[in-house]
């Protein structure tokens, strides 16, 4: 548990994206947000359970492959921040009641799929709380993951939701708008820098 949270508390892009959520656009998306990030998750925990996260460790271009499309996500996310109109637009009126919690979700979901260091995580360090041979061990895998996606929903969403608390003293400056806008956007090159960096 308290390796879990650490993971989970340690900023990176699923909380970079949930604060961003929160706030531009308020607490319902930032949780929206949190629960997509979570929902991404998933096929780390399937690949783990089925055992392609084996493939993934061991085949070197899988991995690259996965990573550099992580990476490319990321810079997209950073161009559509600068652009306004990615993670840190702020809607108005109508358009913010009418803003597509799919979108939302799709995002969040993408941005954890494309991270290998997912997938890695779940097969290096969940089994190592599975006995060996025991008969239960894919209702553990499966006991472990909800464990860690419930971890990281509620993480995600005490982001989100400390976000959206200050949410007005920021969209109501359109000059710290402007600059929030830079920093989300030069975060995401940031990770998107480390994540093109690590090896498997």
């Amino acid at each position: 548990m308290l390796t879990t949270l650490v993971i989970v508390a340690t900023p990176g892009t699923g909380a970079l994206f949930t604060l961003a959520a929160g706030l531009s656009r308020g607490t319902k998306a930032s949780v929206i947000a949190a629960f997509g990030c979570t929902l991404g998750t998933v096929p780390h925990m399937l690949a783990a359970i089925t055992g392609l996260a084996a493939l993934l460790h061991t085949s070197a271009v899988a991995f690259q492959t996965l990573k550099y499309l992580g990476v490319a996500y990321l810079i997209y996310m950073a161009w559509s921040t600068f652009r306004d109109k990615g993670a840190l637009t702020v809607p108005e009126g109508s358009e913010q009641s009418a803003y597509s919690a799919r979108k939302v979700i799709t995002s969040a979901v993408l941005l954890n799929i494309l991270n290998p260091k997912l997938t890695i995580f779940f097969f290096a360090f969940l089994p190592q709380f599975v006995p060996t041979g025991s008969p239960n061990a894919l209702a553990r895998m499966l006991e472990l993951s909800a464990i860690f996606m419930l971890a990281t929903f509620v993480v995600f969403a005490i982001y989100g939701v400390c976000a959206a608390a200050v949410r007005s003293h920021v969209i109501s400056r359109p000059t710290v708008v402007t600059w929030m806008r830079r920093v989300f956007g030069v975060s995401f090159i940031a990770l998107a820098g480390r994540l093109a960096l690590q090896n498997q």
